[in-house]
């Protein structure tokens, strides 16, 4: 079974109705990214960050996953599917993916701040002061920030290597270093990207382009590449 890997952006949640912090009328447009998406934000003001991740919770456990999502989890009956995603929702699992490693963190975790490696599973959208980890320190949310390393990029670069098929959706490949995993793809192996925005890259020979919404995107990369004899 040949080894796809997928990597997915905000493009395909943003089907589903979430906001995007580069989209006009969006969440964050009331927002500045120094304000609740740094470390330094949460040591100035951690009652505005907790707030802000708190509404983009509850934004999020009210949507559902749209055909892209689905589409992805149906491949799995036809490849080895590994999906490496910038997104902090947990729409990809929703719609039945199996494996899936988030890059930036997951928006229904928590994580202490005492050991980062004390993750917890969130039963609810609400994170407050006074919430603690067994070590008794404040609970943060499980989410890589702006200026924070990416712990699991490294897990993410081996996947991108062993790839026979890299498909890019949702993303025009501008947040690094999730962008670079490109360049990590076997040589001469088959790269698709679906995204209605043409990404400010080099093309490669072996790259596909489909401009087109991921979940309209979907439909065509599987009918005409992926499995066309099905």
């Amino acid at each position: 079974m040949k080894k796809l890997v997928v990597l997915s952006g905000a493009g395909i949640s943003a089907e589903s109705g979430i906001s995007t912090f580069r989209d006009n009328g969006g969440l964050w447009d009331n927002y500045r990214i120094e304000d609740v998406a740094t470390p330094e934000a949460w040591i100035r003001n951690q009652e505005l960050v907790l707030d802000f991740y708190n509404q983009r919770r509850k934004q999020a456990a009210d949507v559902k996953p749209n055909a892209a999502h689905y589409a992805l989890a149906e491949l799995e009956k036809d490849f080895d599917v590994t999906i490496v995603t910038q997104n902090v929702d947990n729409l990809h699992e929703i719609a039945g993916s199996s494996n899936v490693i988030h890059l930036h963190g997951e928006l229904f975790k928590s994580r202490s701040t005492k050991d980062p490696k004390l993750v917890y599973d969130m039963t609810s959208w609400e994170l407050k002061t006074g919430d603690l980890c067994e070590l008794g320190s404040q609970l943060r949310p499980h989410i890589v920030w702006f200026g924070e390393e990416v712990p699991m990029m490294e897990v993410a670069v081996d996947v991108a290597e062993a790839a026979d098929i890299f498909l890019v959706i949702g993303t025009s490949l501008a947040v690094y270093p999730a962008a670079g995993l490109v360049n990590y793809v076997g040589r001469g192996k088959p790269i698709y990207i679906v995204d209605p925005a043409k990404p400010e890259i080099n093309l490669k020979p072996n790259m596909t382009f489909i401009q087109d919404k991921a979940t309209t995107g979907m439909e065509t990369l599987i009918q005409k590449y992926l499995l066309p004899d099905k």
